[in-house]
């Protein structure tokens, strides 16, 4: 090769910068002179290929009247000076037509951008999320335990139902209820990154294992009578309201969390729930226990946390994370290992009224603010047999009103033609 008389001054240093720095090559000239215009090639003194150092191919165009700079590829991975010349062309094109030039590190970039890992989908996850997402230290865990080491390094867009199989391979074993978890927070992380614009859609849909394993916590007669006993003893009283709210309301514990003053309407009746779960304001009634336990409530805030809006503030009056004290109320009244404080709390609500047959299971539904029916049914299990027999009596009463009712001629005539 010719050194240096068909470089234009400063090429080298020129190509030192735009390449990143690092030994370059003392030999280098125009590919070819007539043939491929603007395409340069140097040898890689530190690299070889086929027993010859290695070829580098690099571009030369100019936008706006300035002289670019890029780097095609290497001999060794396959790029040759027609593969150099078709992408210069290009450049030249989308110049000369007034369009964004953009270098193939400058749409590699653009591309990471906006087609982020797993991981990076999760971290801005987490982040816009903050205190505000239910569950928050448990999602936390399960994609560090179960998604990361797995996923944590596919861009969303090279996720293929495979990778999928693999994650659920991994978590053999384990409960349907787990399994089915991780794979809705890695559909709720790449859900986000693609209303972010942090990366494209999925191409398939991430088919979910049936959950066997649901459970529906409530508490025997003897144990709630227990838990109340120790409420009332219970010295941190802001904590003690709180709980018996969750157990005459059946409100979720970020909904507690979350009431404001503006939330409550003591003329009316109501409590409304903005952003609950179901993600539309809702609003449920305030029964006369509930009334008087935000009352006494907004009594003792109002004593220690002036001009907090949080019916039940955390530290320095901003709203409460989480309850540390409703475990220790838990232990204390000896309740199950496994029941959940607050979620087994619901159940309950919900139990009692399918027990007392009194309550339809829509009923149910909309005080518990379910946007479904699939939500509600489990708890018809807790139906009593006087209002299961009630469907039995029903078709009795339809079939013996069937068999009563005579039969016009002419559609006799019929049946018997």
């Amino acid at each position: 090769m010719a050194v240096g008389s068909d470089y234009p001054e400063g090429l080298a240093s020129s190509l030192f910068q735009t390449l990143g720095g690092g030994t370059m090559a003392t030999k280098y000239a125009r590919a070819h002179k007539d043939k491929w215009p603007g395409v340069y090639v140097y040898e890689m003194a530190e690299r070889t290929f086929q027993g010859k150092p290695d070829l580098c191919y690099v571009v030369a165009y100019k936008v706006e009247g300035k002289l670019r700079w890029e780097k095609v590829g290497l001999k060794s991975e396959g790029y040759t000076p027609q593969v150099a010349a078709e992408l210069r062309a290009d450049r030249v094109k989308k110049a000369r037509h007034g369009d964004e030039v953009k270098t193939a590190k400058e749409i590699a970039h653009e591309r990471a951008m906006t087609d982020r890992t797993i991981a990076e989908l999760a971290a801005a996850y987490f982040e816009a999320k903050g205190d505000s997402l239910k569950g928050v230290v448990t999602d936390h865990n399960r994609f560090e335990k179960h998604i990361r080491p797995i996923l944590g390094g596919f861009r969303a867009s090279k996720l293929s139902p495979l990778d999928i199989a693999r994650l659920r391979k991994s978590m053999e074993g384990r409960a349907a209820a787990t399994v089915w978890n991780a794979l809705e927070l890695l559909r709720r992380i790449v859900n986000f990154g693609r209303k972010m614009g942090l990366c494209p859609p999925l191409k398939f849909t991430i088919e979910m294992p049936k959950k066997d394993n649901e459970v529906v916590e409530y508490l025997e007669p003897e144990q709630a009578a227990r838990f109340m006993e120790v409420l009332e003893a219970w010295p941190s009283r802001d904590v003690s309201r709180m709980l018996k709210l969750a157990m005459f309301t059946g409100l979720r514990r970020g909904e507690i969390f979350k009431l404001t003053d503006d939330a409550l309407d003591f003329q009316q009746g109501f409590i409304t729930l903005r952003a609950p779960k179901g993600g539309r304001t809702v609003s449920i009634p305030m029964n006369s226990i509930a009334r008087e336990i935000l009352l006494e409530q907004i009594a003792w805030r109002d004593e220690r946390f002036l001009g907090s809006a949080y019916i039940f503030p955390g530290r320095g009056g901003e709203r409460r994370v989480d309850s540390g004290a409703a475990d220790r109320i838990k232990a204390a009244a000896d309740l199950p290992k496994k029941f959940r404080i607050f979620h087994g709390l619901r159940h309950h609500f919900a139990v009692t009224l399918a027990n007392s047959g009194q309550f339809s299971l829509d009923m149910i539904g909309e005080l518990l603010t379910h946007k479904g029916t699939a939500m509600t049914r489990r708890y018809g299990q807790f139906l009593p047999d006087t209002v299961k027999r009630a469907s039995d009596m029903a078709a009795e009463l339809l079939s013996g009103q069937a068999s009563t009712v005579p039969m016009p001629d002419s559609e006799r005539k019929n049946v018997v033609g």
